[in-house]
């Protein structure tokens, strides 16, 4: 059996409307309605392969924006990516380099989310599948891999809300380890989106890690909770943060199998 299966493409035009819906929804406004469910029926889809990952030639066979995507593909930083023996790659590259707004054509989240549709902006984990989602009034604006809790110290499924942040902090578990970009959602436990190396797999403890383009893109982009003088009362919630799922330690993630993206994009709860 051909190892070739045919993965999802988001809409094609969300490299366009991706920035026109950034734009709109930062003035306040909910942005045009998406396409609508016919148009999304037909989208052509990307054909993916497996090929063998080679250390020595990587980065001289990819470009930078081919090797970003890559990374988003295999839920690996660049140096867990060179470790791989096979990685998944799309069959056929563009024509023209990839930008990084192109990287949305690559997701695994849906384009929009219904639940999200009356929120300036929202945030989606799903540890299952090892992803975050950016919405903006229900449209995806940004997605990208994560490595959230290992089985020990698993991240906590729950709806919460960004709280504080700070460009870089050392961590309370280990004083070697320096979390950049860091954006706290559950106070109470230290438990943040911030940059740290991603294996492929959930390995942290409890934390949700990024890609460190996009730990810095949350950090601009989400809103901090206010508070009342002296700290004590929240005036208003920050960003909401919905972690779904459990991550499944003792079996390969998903992505890993050519059948899996015959299936996306993944279905969100409609809360």
């Amino acid at each position: 059996m051909s190892r070739v299966r045919r993965g999802v493409l988001g809409l094609l035009v969300l490299g366009v409307l991706g920035g026109a819906f950034s734009r709109t929804a930062a003035q306040g406004t909910p942005p045009a309605a998406p396409p609508s469910a016919q148009q999304e029926a037909v989208s052509p889809r990307i054909v993916y392969r497996l090929e063998p990952v080679t250390a020595a030639t990587i980065a001289k066979q990819y470009s930078k924006a081919k090797l970003g995507i890559l990374e988003k593909l295999n839920r690996r930083d660049l140096e867990h990516l060179a470790r791989l023996k096979e990685m998944i790659v799309p069959e056929v590259w563009p024509s023209v380099e990839p930008t990084e707004a192109d990287e949305l054509a690559y997701g695994v989240l849906p384009a929009t989310w219904e639940w999200a549709t009356e929120r300036n902006k929202a945030i989606v984990v799903l540890q299952p599948e090892q992803v975050f989602g950016a919405y903006e009034f229900g449209n995806l604006v940004r997605w990208g891999p994560i490595s959230s809790g290992r089985k020990e110290t698993s991240t906590p499924a729950g709806t919460y809300n960004l709280t504080w942040k700070t460009k870089s902090r050392t961590s309370t578990d280990n004083d070697q380890w320096l979390l950049k970009w860091y954006f706290n959602f559950i106070n109470s436990r230290g438990v943040s989106f911030h940059q740290f190396e991603l294996p492929g797999y959930a390995a942290s403890h409890a934390c949700v890690r990024l890609l460190e383009r996009d730990a810095m893109w949350l950090y601009g982009w989400g809103e901090q909770w206010k508070l009342a003088p002296g700290g004590k009362d929240v005036l208003q919630q920050g960003t909401v943060v919905v972690v779904s799922g459990q991550y499944g330690h003792d079996k390969p993630g998903p992505w890993t199998s050519l059948d899996w993206w015959a299936q996306l994009p993944v279905k969100l709860d409609s809360k």
